[in-house]
Protein backbone atom coordinates (compact mmCIF):
# COMPACT_ATOMS: atom_id res chain seq x y z
CA UNK A 1 0.00 0.00 0.00
CA UNK A 2 1.09 3.61 -0.75
CA UNK A 3 0.67 6.08 1.88
CA UNK A 4 -0.28 9.85 1.17
CA UNK A 5 -1.11 12.42 3.99
CA UNK A 6 -3.72 15.05 3.50
CA UNK A 7 -2.59 18.45 3.60
CA UNK A 8 -4.48 18.96 6.98
CA UNK A 9 -3.05 16.06 8.47
CA UNK A 10 0.58 17.51 7.53
CA UNK A 11 -0.78 20.89 9.53
CA UNK A 12 -1.54 19.08 12.58
CA UNK A 13 1.74 16.93 12.99
CA UNK A 14 3.81 20.34 12.44
CA UNK A 15 0.75 21.74 15.16
CA UNK A 16 1.77 19.08 17.45
CA UNK A 17 5.57 19.25 16.91
CA UNK A 18 5.20 23.35 17.81
CA UNK A 19 3.60 22.85 20.93
CA UNK A 20 5.69 20.52 22.51
CA UNK A 21 9.01 22.28 20.78
CA UNK A 22 9.56 25.19 23.33
CA UNK A 23 9.30 22.93 26.67
CA UNK A 24 11.41 19.83 25.14
CA UNK A 25 13.14 19.38 21.55
CA UNK A 26 13.92 16.04 22.51
CA UNK A 27 10.30 15.10 23.21
CA UNK A 28 8.89 16.70 20.23
CA UNK A 29 11.26 14.90 17.54
CA UNK A 30 10.60 11.55 19.19
CA UNK A 31 6.63 12.69 18.56
CA UNK A 32 7.31 12.97 15.54
CA UNK A 33 9.05 10.29 14.83
CA UNK A 34 7.04 7.63 16.84
CA UNK A 35 3.63 9.44 14.35
CA UNK A 36 6.01 8.34 11.22
CA UNK A 37 7.06 5.06 12.25
CA UNK A 38 3.81 3.67 13.39
CA UNK A 39 2.28 5.43 9.59
CA UNK A 40 5.27 3.59 7.98
CA UNK A 41 3.66 0.03 9.48
CA UNK A 42 -0.06 1.19 7.86
CA UNK A 43 1.68 0.70 4.44
CA UNK A 44 2.04 -3.47 5.08
CA UNK A 45 -0.49 -3.78 7.40
CA UNK A 46 -3.23 -1.20 6.97
CA UNK A 47 -6.21 -2.29 8.98
CA UNK A 48 -4.14 -2.66 12.24
CA UNK A 49 -7.08 0.62 13.56
CA UNK A 50 -10.24 0.60 14.52
CA UNK A 51 -12.72 1.23 12.56
CA UNK A 52 -14.76 4.16 12.47
CA UNK A 53 -18.03 3.91 13.16
CA UNK A 54 -20.12 5.24 10.38
CA UNK A 55 -17.43 6.59 8.37
CA UNK A 56 -16.60 3.48 5.53
CA UNK A 57 -12.84 2.73 5.27
CA UNK A 58 -11.84 5.52 8.07
CA UNK A 59 -9.90 3.94 11.00
CA UNK A 60 -8.50 5.24 14.29
CA UNK A 61 -5.45 4.34 15.70
CA UNK A 62 -3.89 5.26 19.11
CA UNK A 63 -0.41 6.24 19.09
CA UNK A 64 0.91 5.91 22.64
CA UNK A 65 3.50 8.38 23.68
CA UNK A 66 4.54 9.97 26.91
CA UNK A 67 0.97 9.49 29.06
CA UNK A 68 -1.29 9.82 26.81
CA UNK A 69 -0.35 9.98 23.03
CA UNK A 70 -1.72 10.52 19.74
CA UNK A 71 -4.88 9.69 17.54
CA UNK A 72 -4.39 8.90 13.90
CA UNK A 73 -7.34 8.90 11.86
CA UNK A 74 -7.16 7.33 8.28
CA UNK A 75 -8.51 6.06 5.47
CA UNK A 76 -8.15 2.98 2.84
CA UNK A 77 -9.35 3.66 -0.71
CA UNK A 78 -7.65 0.45 -3.12
CA UNK A 79 -4.24 0.27 -2.71
CA UNK A 80 -3.77 4.07 -0.88
CA UNK A 81 -3.99 4.87 2.65
CA UNK A 82 -4.81 8.62 3.43
CA UNK A 83 -3.74 10.27 6.45
CA UNK A 84 -6.39 12.18 7.31
CA UNK A 85 -5.71 14.00 10.97
CA UNK A 86 -3.30 13.34 13.55
CA UNK A 87 -4.85 15.15 17.45
CA UNK A 88 -3.35 14.44 20.44
CA UNK A 89 -5.91 12.48 22.67
CA UNK A 90 -6.43 15.01 24.94
CA UNK A 91 -7.24 17.13 22.50
CA UNK A 92 -11.02 18.42 22.99
CA UNK A 93 -13.26 17.01 20.42
CA UNK A 94 -11.90 15.72 16.66
CA UNK A 95 -14.01 16.88 13.83
CA UNK A 96 -12.06 15.96 10.92
CA UNK A 97 -12.60 18.06 7.12
CA UNK A 98 -11.23 15.57 4.60
CA UNK A 99 -10.57 18.16 1.55
CA UNK A 100 -12.72 18.47 -1.68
Amino acid sequence: MRVEWFPGAVSDLQRLRSFILPHNSDAAQRAVQVIRTTVAHLEVNPRIGKPVEGLADYHDLVIPFGSAGYLLRYRIQVDVVYIVAVKHCKEAGYAVVEPV
